[in-house]
């Protein structure tokens, strides 16, 4: 499996996909600018090469400055990115960053680290970033006359999902135990939802909020707590995929290229202050998604299951529903899961042909 650096472009047929289903969008966006925190992590490795690629085939003539707290790191990881005229990188911290000059049409803020380790760990330091780091954007698209702000969310401001719910929708109130400290990023996620909601009120600037829920795609880190991108890891390497838990809760997986149509769509076509999931309703448990990840990379792996279900126990589940994307905004998924993994999987590197040795 090839490290860190570089990373491969993203497959041509995903970039003229993305161009595909949100080309007509763009047109309000020539000759503009952008001002996009997060730029360099797993969403904004897919924005900033859509950016480039729609700047190139429509002749845009957009710019974008992109908040980085390791410029130099990007660069090595995505050169191809790093050396172009129409993106700029900003070194800093999402909550004390300098301002750069200027005014700036749209602004998406996509800065905060998905990380269960840092909210297990340092769940203060997690609330800190999400909110002081939304308090220093907000501070920053008043002073830019921002015009359009994308936020993108977490379905984990709805708490956990009750058990005879089987999708969510935007207005389910529920929301996540303010007494426990793993609630660190939902309740993050919740107040900077709200700040968001009050800058729009106070200022002259449209505010979208995308709450975004689990994927798999290029750019997904095979390391981390994602099931899906360790299974991927585990059966590329032809180790028993493990499973921590039981192996029941169900969970849903969007593909990156969907989450990027799903974001630029809801920046530019969306309403002000509403929120929409973007995701997939399609539920999958994860002791299936193993099955599914060893079926397609490396067919004759075992599947280790650390714990037994608890019989009585209500199934944990973390699915949207996408209904009001797809009436609204007209978003609808195109991508399955199996061909999602499968793309994933060859992005890192797996030979398709090594399965039939």
């Amino acid at each position: 499996m090839p490290g860190p650096f570089p990373s491969p472009p993203l497959p041509a047929e995903d970039l003229r996909d993305i161009l595909a289903q949100t080309g007509a969008l763009w047109k309000e966006a020539h000759g503009k600018s952008f001002f996009i925190t997060g730029g360099t992590g797993f969403f904004g490795s897919w924005l900033l090469e859509s950016f480039a690629h729609l700047n190139d085939a429509m002749t845009l003539g957009m710019k974008a400055v992109v908040l980085t707290r390791d410029p130099s790191a990007f660069a090595k990881k995505s050169p191809h990115l790093a050396d172009r005229s129409d993106l700029e990188f900003l070194q800093g911290d999402i909550r004390d960053f300098p301002f750069p000059e200027g005014n700036f049409d749209y602004l998406i803020h996509a800065a905060t680290e998905a990380s269960a380790k840092l909210n297990t760990e340092a769940p203060h330091e997690m609330l800190d970033a999400i909110v002081a780091g939304m308090r220093r954007v907000l501070d920053f698209a008043a002073q830019a006359n921002v015009k359009k702000l994308l936020f993108t969310s977490s379905g984990a401001v709805y708490g956990p999902q009750p058990p005879d719910l089987t999708h969510v929708p935007e207005d389910y109130s529920g929301a996540p135990d303010p007494l426990l400290a793993s609630s660190a990023y939902g309740e993050g996620k919740r107040v900077a939802e709200l700040m968001a909601a009050i800058h729009a009120k106070q200022h002259p600037c449209e505010v979208k909020i995308a709450r975004c829920w689990a994927f798999v795609g290029p750019h997904l880190p095979l390391d981390s707590h994602f099931a899906i991108g360790n299974f991927i890891r585990d059966a590329m390497n032809g180790v028993p995929i493990k499973i921590g838990g039981d192996g029941t809760p169900l969970r849903s997986y969007l593909y990156a290229a969907d989450l990027t149509i799903g974001l630029w769509t809801v920046l530019f076509k969306a309403p002000s202050g509403r929120a929409y999931n973007i995701g997939d309703e399609k539920s999958i448990s994860i002791s299936e998604l193993a099955h599914t990840v060893r079926d397609i990379i490396e067919n004759d792996l075992p599947i280790e299951i650390v714990k037994s279900p608890i019989a009585g126990q209500p199934v944990l589940q973390y699915v949207p529903s996408t209904a009001r994307a797809a009436s609204e905004l007209e978003l609808k998924p195109s991508i399955d899961l199996r061909e999602a993994i499968k793309k994933t999987a060859l992005w890192h590197g797996w030979k398709e042909s090594s399965r039939l040795r």
